[in-house]
Parts: structure tokens; sequence; C-alpha cells
């Protein structure tokens, strides 16, 4: 049986799918698996429901490219990303290199606070990372 968490992350992601652009819908039928453990370990414990977050939340960068970050918090600008290492970082080929500098950018000139986290914190330091969103949150 889904435990309540995992219960009420679907329909949150149900929700989002919705109202979501066709490029964006494709993002959100993808696996989720790192922006539910970023919420599961995260963002949730701290917030205490989804209000104010958008799931593969669309930008579009200066030269036109479709930008999607996997948690926006509407209220602070807050970007929060889950990173796994094999797809940010284990074999990553140049060009995907300056577009995930591209994406950051994009972010910075959106007024985007760029808040990621790795799997393996999210995963082997959950509390650590509960922490860090807290204290973002404390400066607001």
């Amino acid at each position: 049986m889904k435990d309540t968490f995992e219960m009420e992350f679907e329909k949150f992601a149900e929700r989002q799918k919705r109202t979501a652009s066709i490029g964006r819908l494709e993002h959100l039928e993808r696996d989720l698996i790192g922006t539910k453990k970023l919420f599961q370990e995260a963002l949730f414990p701290v917030f205490k429901s989804f209000d104010g977050f958008t799931l593969e939340h669309e930008i579009v960068s200066v030269s036109g490219v479709h930008i999607y970050i996997d948690a926006f918090y509407a209220p602070l600008n807050f970007a929060f990303e889950s990173e796994g290492f094999a797809v940010h970082a284990e074999k990553i080929t140049r060009d995907r290199f300056s577009f995930e500098r591209m994406r950051v950018r994009t972010m910075a000139m959106y007024g985007y606070r760029y808040i990621p986290f790795t799997w393996d914190e999210l995963d082997k330091h959950a509390e650590r990372s509960r922490r860090a969103v807290y204290e973002l949150l404390g400066g607001y």
C-alpha cells in the first residue's frame, strides 16, 4: 500500500498535468523519481504542502530554448533541482556541460534562485538537505 506522501505527490503531479503545455506535459510524463525524492526528503517535510510549487516549470532562454525546472516555488522564486550524478555529471559531453551552464544563467536572468540538490545528498543526508531549505527560508 502506498504511503500518504506517495498518494499526495501523485495527486499533485496529476493536477500539474491537467494545466500543462505540450512541452511541459512531456516532461511531467517522464520518470519523476528525482523530483519525487526532492519533495519527499527536503521540500515536503519543510513546506508541509505542495502549495506554491510548479513541477517542470517552463522558461525560455534568450536563444529560444525551453528549459524546465524540477520544482519551482513561485512565492520566493526558488528553482529547486534534483541532480543525479549519472545524468548531470558522470558522462557529460562538452555541449551538455555548456547547456547546463546556460540553464543556470537563464534562471538568474529570470531572477530565480537556483537551488540544486544531488540524489546522494537527498538519499544519504536528508536531514542536512531539510536544514538547508529551512536556512534558505529563514532569510525570507
